[in-house]
Formats: C-alpha cells, sequence, structure tokens
C-alpha cells in the first residue's frame, strides 16, 4: 500500500514511541526525514539519529531523548498535507509558544527552522510544528 503521507507518518511514529516511552524508534528512511532529524537533534529534542542500510529500503533509527523520565518532546503536529500545503511568506512564519518550540519550513536554501528562516528573511512551506 503506498503512503499518502510520509512526513505524517514519521511524526506519528515519533509520538507514539514517546508516548509508549520506549528508548528509540525505527522508521523507513528518506532525504525528509533525514533533514528533520537533523533539525530536531540540533535542537536538542532527540539524543541522536543513525541509517541503518537495508536491501530493500534504509531505516532511519531514531534515539529518543528523555530527561528525568520526562520526554522532551512533548508535542508534534503536522501543518502543511499533500491535500492542503500551507505556505509563508518572510513577514508570516510563525512563533510556536511564543519561541519555545519550533516550526519546520520548506524553503529553498533546504529545511531549517523559523529562527533561521526569519534571520536568513526566506519564506516557504511550513512542514510541522514540535514543542
Amino acid at each position: 500500500m503506498a503512503m499518502t503521507d510520509p512526513v505524517a507518518d514519521y511524526l506519528t511514529r515519533v509520538r507514539n514511541a514517546v508516548g509508549a516511552k520506549k528508548k528509540f524508534v525505527e522508521i523507513p528512511s528518506s532525504k525528509m526525514k533525514i533533514g528533520i532529524s537533523e533539525i530536531l537533534k540540533s535542537n536538542n529534542f532527540i539524543n541522536d539519529f543513525t541509517v541503518l542500510e537495508d536491501n530493500k529500503q534504509n531505516i532511519l533509527r531514531v534515539s529518543l531523548k528523555y530527561i528525568n523520565e520526562v520526554p522532551s518532546l512533548s508535542g508534534l503536529k503536522r501543518i502543511s498535507t499533500p491535500g492542503l500545503r500551507v505556505y509563508v511568506g518572510k513577514e508570516e512564519i510563525p512563533r510556536v509558544l511564543n519561541g519555545l518550540g519550533i516550526a519546520i519550513l520548506s524553503t529553498s536554501k533546504g529545511l531549517m527552522t523559523d529562527k533561521q528562516a526569519r534571520s536568513e528573511s526566506i519564506g516557504g512551506e511550513v512542514v510541522c510544528h514540535i514543542w
């Protein structure tokens, strides 16, 4: 069965693994998911991630981060879906929880956070909100 929204699947698997207090979660890999994982790691939402080579499809293993058994990820929300794309200009970049969370944008310069997009004065597609 073909998956219509792989990013939503990624976010849902991470959300479910955090809810079940798993140490890591394995997800089919893609460039977009690796980019989102890099942003999550650089913003201290996850410990690390690795790409496991497989003969069919590469697997992305995401190591989840907990501080005193409290997950550092408390929420993930998909914004732009295949049925309804959400684009913003450089003046309309959203703030997530007044700067406590991040919005991930897909821009012409690649995936970046809302803060990076504001500093580079560039808009794009709002992929998701993470807090």
